[in-house]
């Protein structure tokens, strides 16, 4: 049983008791009271409009409400002036961070450190719940492998393994230690599913992904989730092969309650149970409202259409009051295992207490420090001697913008306290460096004239090194803001010619929610760093890096591609049976006039070339790292061994530093066509300059299990190839078998 509550055998004589007094509090609800627990809204009108509702028992959960003592007062109006006493749960969307901002979770992910990623969750948990936020919709699990698509900032990338290990991270410390911790927040699953796979990258889109493709690629990180603890899930917005998400029974009943053994509480999306009607999936609200409480969904978020219509389905028959009866129980249970019944409200001065400290802005720095890859680094300019330097220009559009550093759905972060790579450079080596700042543009997108870009190539001449930061605003990744071209907006490619046109070393530092198409940039700058969107302490994290208190060690969690035209471009794709070689003629070197023909023709774009501008995992260091043949103890295994992989790994440089150490396979031949390589486990080892070590990794044989011909999950026998490297284009592989 898939059980939300897993801390110890324990916890069995808990959930009986819980399920005891859920079946006692049930025995006495009246159905408008049941139908109120299903009903969440957002923060509306007057307190005392809100607390009139809440004692009468018709709002369940609430969302937004961010005041202490607001909290208290909601709370008070459910707990002691309803004729049950049944607690609220406050909902926000803390997605990285609450007071203190960490990295977008797409910047999150490219530090392959569950440990930090945990950290971060669990303090982002302790400022929320100091305003009496106890549920957070937050791990975004959608594999996103189209950089369009403006919320591929809140996900973790486009891999399965990656995706799995950051957000059962996150599910683990949003809940920390379940009901006795007055700062455990109901963690949500979302969005259920195949979500990031919308159609052209537009939000809200349909996907068309089969049953073998969800099991294999986009089910899997929920089922992790649920497997350590999440509380919550949430529908999304897609329909897939024409089932809207909401209204789908096979997967919200079928595989998440009776397969999976889930337990806890499904809520939709905002509205999205209303969107069937736009859908043309259902043909009303109250028709919207029979589909989705078959499917399975408890909680209906802002759409109203459980309220308005639950209780006359049911006195006609069309619903079962038993499904409005588990619905209530999932709710209930969730509020049980939060202690909210025990302890409903909130200390308000705590809040002042717990945000901003220094150990949450020391995680945030180290977050940022490690998810920003090194790209480029020509002539080993980083990083920078400040012994060697008498002046620096720090200039571009993001070098001291609070606000967008931030990055996107950070309701609750303050630019007041972002640290900016202005401010941060200023604070460590404005006694010794003439600094100069330009930010050049206002924002972004502006374009800038001749004389402008002129007017900054002859100021930046003046200077031992430019130090520039552009990218994208916070608004323009995100929900709804998907873009259908890729490149650097206004001028900002402009602004790196003319940097390079001053004759000076150039940095660059690119913040965004997304891989932007940068490879007509690379030439213009000597360095670049890529630092997504680095939050609060971004400023201090990236000066670090740039002056050697930190070495890079951010590895790409999403596929670069060359050009918007690429897409989709993953590196876990099926092996065509015409695979490019590389040796194909390309645009430029194919003759005017050249006949058509089919023979030795392979699968590659013309005029994007053979792959993509960055593979997954791909990151630079400041020090070099070379990879031995990888051993295993034996060549043939069982399915039911364990794979036992090595590898030593070396550090020839002179830097001390870290290395996501990756671990790849390649299943040759499947009952159906196989990825031509997957992420199975990764390590992140730190060695000193010549430093050698062994590389363990322990892989169980069920790890290369898959769902085949036969819709059936198992390992297939055959021969597998298996890499150790720094990236997912690297490395030399050796040969097992699975008997």
């Amino acid at each position: 049983m898939m059980a939300c509550q897993t801390d110890s055998a324990s916890s069995d004589a808990t959930d009986r008791q819980i399920e005891n007094r859920i079946d006692e509090l049930l025995s006495r609800m009246t159905i408008e009271e049941k139908i109120g627990q299903t009903n969440q809204l957002t923060l509306y009108g007057t307190t005392e409009e809100l607390c009139a509702a809440i004692s009468r028992g018709e709002i369940g959960s609430l969302l937004n409400v961010i005041d202490p003592a607001d909290v208290n007062t909601l709370q008070r109006a459910a707990v002691e002036q309803s004729r049950l006493g049944i607690p609220l749960l406050i909902a926000r969307d803390v997605i990285h961070g609450y007071r203190t901002v960490f990295p977008i979770p797409l910047g999150q992910a490219a530090t392959f450190d569950p440990e930090l990623i945990e950290q971060g969750a669990r303090i982002a948990a302790v400022e929320a719940s100091a305003a009496g936020v106890r549920w957070t919709f937050s791990p975004m699990l959608d594999i996103s492998r189209d950089p369009r698509w403006g919320r591929i900032a809140e996900s973790s990338g486009e891999d399965p393994c990656l995706t799995e290990a950051m957000g059962a991270a996150m599910v683990r410390g949003y809940q920390g230690g379940g009901a006795d911790d007055p700062t455990s927040v109901a963690a949500c699953a979302k969005h259920f599913v195949g979500y990031g796979a919308s159609e052209g990258g537009r939000d809200y889109n349909s996907t068309s992904l089969t049953e073998r493709q969800l099991r294999n690629i986009y089910l899997p990180p929920f089922r992790s989730a649920l497997q350590s603890g999440a509380m919550t899930v949430m529908t999304s917005f897609n329909d897939n092969d024409g089932i809207p998400s909401t209204g789908n029974k096979w997967l919200l009943t079928d595989l998440l309650r009776n397969e999976w053994g889930y337990d806890g509480m499904v809520v939709t999306d905002w509205n999205s149970a209303g969107e069937m009607v736009t859908h043309g999936f259902a043909a009303d609200t109250r028709d919207a409202a029979r589909k989705a409480i078959a499917a399975g969904v408890d909680m209906d978020m802002m759409s109203h259409v459980y309220a308005q219509h639950l209780k006359e389905l049911i006195e006609a028959g069309e619903v079962d009051e038993k499904q409005l009866d588990d619905a209530v129980r999932n709710i209930l249970r969730v509020k049980f295992r939060l202690g909210l019944f025990d302890n409903p409200y909130i200390d308000t001065a705590r809040i002042a207490r717990v945000t901003y400290t220094e150990e949450n802005l020391a995680a945030a720095r180290r977050c940022a420090e490690e998810s920003a890859v090194l790209l480029r680094n020509e002539g080993d300019l980083l990083p920078l001697d400040a012994s060697k330097l008498r002046s620096v220009l720090v200039a571009g559009p993001l070098a001291d913008a609070p606000a967008e550093q931030l990055g996107t759905w950070t309701f609750d972060g303050e630019p007041s306290h972002t640290v900016t790579p202005l401010a941060a450079i200023r604070a460590q080596y404005g006694d010794r460096l003439r600094i100069g700042f330009d930010a050049v543009a206002d924002y972004s997108r502006q374009r800038l004239s001749p004389a402008q870009l002129a007017a900054f190539t002859t100021e930046a001449s003046r200077y031992d090194a430019i130090l520039l930061f552009i990218g994208e605003e916070a608004i323009l990744s995100g929900e709804a803001h998907c873009l259908a071209d890729l490149d650097l907006k206004g001028s900002q490619s402009e602004l790196m010619a003319a940097a390079r046109r001053s004759g000076k070393p150039v940095v660059t530092v690119i913040m965004a929610g997304r891989p932007l198409t940068i490879a007509r940039d690379l030439a213009n700058t000597d360095a670049l760093l890529y630092a997504f969107h680095p939050g609060t302490m971004g400023g201090p994290a990236l000066i670090d890096l740039i002056f050697g208190r930190a070495v890079p060690s951010g590895k790409l969690p999403v596929t670069f591609p060359v050009t918007t035209g690429q897409i989709p471009v993953y590196y876990a794709h099926h092996m065509t049976g015409r695979p490019a070689t590389g040796n194909e003629l390309l645009i430029d070197q194919t003759p005017v006039g050249a006949g058509q023909t089919s023979l030795g023709c392979t699968s590659y774009h013309l005029d994007a070339g053979f792959g993509p501008l960055f593979p997954f995992g791909y990151g630079l260091s400041y020090t070099t790292f070379a990879y031995d043949t990888p051993q295993l103890d034996k060549s043939f295994y069982t399915a039911d061994e364990t794979i036992h992989a090595s590898c030593r790994l070396t550090n020839n440089g002179k830097r001390a530093a870290t290395e996501v150490v990756q671990l790849y396979i390649r299943d040759r031949v499947g009952s159906t066509v196989r990825p031509v390589r997957e992420l199975k486990d990764f390590r992140r080892v730190t060695l000193r300059p010549g430093e050698s070590r062994i590389v363990e990794f322990e892989l169980p044989a069920d790890r290369l299990a898959f769902w085949g011909l036969d819709m059936q999950r198992k390992v297939e026998p055959g021969e597998f190839d298996l890499w150790i490297a720094g990236d997912s284009q690297s490395g030399t592989s050796t040969l097992f078998t699975i008997q």
